[in-house]
């Protein structure tokens, strides 16, 4: 751990309450060199008493009982495990057999045995691991407003050549760590979707949210405001993401009513994780993800800077300047978000 991490850590918005979570080294796993056959889990006989297969059809057939589950290619490695170990633990203590694609070949994990409790039980069992490493897939994508009015374009382009001009001497402040003003837009939340099928799904869902987003908004244009900047961190002198602030001009809550609504749907589809309790409404236009690494050119690579290794900023001088009020005719319809 370094000492940057020990000034950054992660922070946790708990009931509205702020806390510093101490980094923790997590154990990387790679392909050939997983080993999760001693991940606790129940007795094969408990198994086999209490556990059902809900979330999956399992058919009969003339040799017994067959269940297939969609998973992501990206995922089978935890399935199978180092040198196969995983799966042949989950067949042996559910007397089942275990067929999965080859590594990069999208299709079905298909599992049959001669009890259809036994499959119920390797069913549920894949599932838990399939979920626990999803979790710790980097997101693929994310759902957003767009903020790339030219009227918006325009203020954040002025707020940047002012910054330059007044804070480029202040520590960690460049021109790299400005973001795109065609890629301005105001997240809802990111998601991690692993093949063609789950962006399919994600794509139906969102379909889904026009109704409630049309009557949230009663059918109307909202006329937005980008207002003010704000820091995501407990310490101005070292900030990671700054952003503009994002309000509905008439003062009431039909924005966040939305972004919250959309989260809530996709988190009920399980296409998305919760992360707070309700959305924070911002753009995002400066962030230390977007710094060229100076220190990995010199070593021959090249490209923007990891979590691990993003340096913070001092916004002290920037939170004295203004980004300029912009007003965004902003309509309520599926053509103005999208998952990118």
């Amino acid at each position: 751990m370094s000492v940057m991490d020990v000034l950054r850590p992660a922070l946790i918005n708990i009931n509205g309450r702020i806390y510093r979570r101490n980094t923790v080294k997590e154990e990387e796993y790679y392909e050939e060199e997983e080993d999760f056959s001693n991940m606790e889990t129940p007795e094969r006989e408990e198994l086999l008493d209490d556990e059902t297969c809900d979330s999956y059809y399992i058919e009969q057939t003339d040799r017994g009982y067959r269940c297939a589950l969609d998973v992501p290619s990206a995922l089978y490695k935890y399935i199978i495990g180092k040198k196969g170990e995983t799966r042949r633990r989950l067949e042996s203590d559910t007397k089942t057999s275990i067929n999965i694609p080859k590594q990069g070949v999208e299709g079905q994990i298909v599992i049959t045995g001669s009890q259809k409790a036994a499959v119920s039980s390797a069913v549920t069992r894949v599932e838990v691991l399939v979920e626990s490493f999803r979790k710790k897939q980097p997101f693929t994508h994310f759902l957003s407003f767009p903020l790339n009015d030219p009227k918006i374009q325009e203020g954040f382009l002025k707020f940047k050549d002012e910054v330059l001009l007044q804070c480029s001497q202040d520590y960690g402040v460049e021109e790299s760590i400005f973001q795109n003003p065609a890629k301005l837009h105001l997240t809802i939340g990111t998601l991690t979707l692993l093949n063609d099928m789950e962006v399919q799904k994600a794509c139906a869902y969102l379909q889904e949210c026009e109704s409630f987003i049309r009557d949230i908004a009663e059918g109307k244009s909202l006329l937005l405001e980008v207002a003010g900047i704000e820091y995501m961190n407990d310490d101005p002198g070292m900030v990671d993401v700054l952003y503009a602030k994002v309000n509905v001009k008439d003062g009431s809550d039909r924005l966040q009513m939305i972004a919250d609504r959309l989260v809530e749907h996709f988190v009920s589809a399980g296409l998305m994780v919760r992360e707070w309790d309700r959305v924070k409404l911002h753009g995002t236009v400066m962030n230390t993800l977007f710094r060229k690494d100076s220190a990995v050119k010199e070593t021959g690579g090249a490209g923007r800077q990891t979590t691990t290794q993003r340096e913070a900023f001092d916004a002290r001088n920037i939170l004295k300047c203004e980004l300029q009020t912009r007003l965004l005719r902003f309509k309520a319809n599926l053509h103005d978000f999208s998952t990118r």
